[in-house]
């Protein structure tokens, strides 16, 4: 299932991009992503997996938050070895994943599943279903998916990648089957060249099956 142009295409952008003023994903503060995620009522000792975090600060800002079971995974290497690079010491503390999310497994389950970066990046039925049975799959009875993808009022491409846009509606359809709706709310991403993008937050919770 492996994508190695998809793979490539990454470590490309965190080779020659500085993440902090080159692109459009970049955070200072991932507030609504803490936010979101203390909302849940998570234990500290809870398992929280950042799926496509790269050198995202929503670890730094968990750790901050004497958070103890963090996972990071992302396809690119680069982005990875950025952030392990910026925490120094406090690196291992993190359990780092270097994976295509369509090819991950583990024997660890997760209270808090949270995408801010590569679910609407899969644009095949097949690998969105696919996405949708492995958060399923990790995800503990009664724990929590915040997804956030661009809304239908947000952009059709990033990094020169075709996306998935979605409303209320369409994500509800994806993840429903498995997961209870909580919620949904766009919010307007500030980029670091000042531009503007509509993001649709989601939450669910896992429905607890007889």
């Amino acid at each position: 299932m492996k994508n190695n142009s998809s793979k490539q295409h990454w470590e490309e952008i965190y080779e020659v991009k500085d993440t902090t003023r080159e692109v459009s994903w970049y955070q200072n503060n991932p507030k609504t992503s803490t936010d979101l995620i203390l909302s849940t009522g998570v234990d500290k000792d809870g398992s929280i997996i950042d799926i496509g975090g790269g050198d995202s600060k929503l670890v730094d800002k968990l750790l901050g938050l004497s958070f103890k079971n963090i996972f990071v995974l992302d396809i690119s290497a680069r982005a990875l070895q950025k952030a392990k690079n910026r925490l120094g010491e406090k690196a291992e503390l993190i359990t780092w994943v270097d994976k295509d999310v369509l090819d991950f497994d583990t024997n660890s389950r997760f209270d808090i599943w949270h995408d801010r970066a590569a679910f609407h990046f899969l644009t095949k039925e097949e690998d969105i279903a696919r996405y949708v049975n492995i958060a399923e799959k990790l995800t503990k009875q009664n724990g929590h998916l915040i997804i956030s993808t661009f809304s239908k009022n947000g952009p059709k491409k990033c990094s020169g990648l075709d996306i998935t846009q979605y409303s209320e509606n369409s994500i509800k359809k994806v993840f429903g089957k498995n997961f209870n709706h909580v919620r949904s709310f766009e919010e307007a991403h500030t980029t670091p060249f000042d531009t503007k993008q509509i993001f649709l937050w989601s939450i669910f919770k896992k429905s607890i099956k007889n």
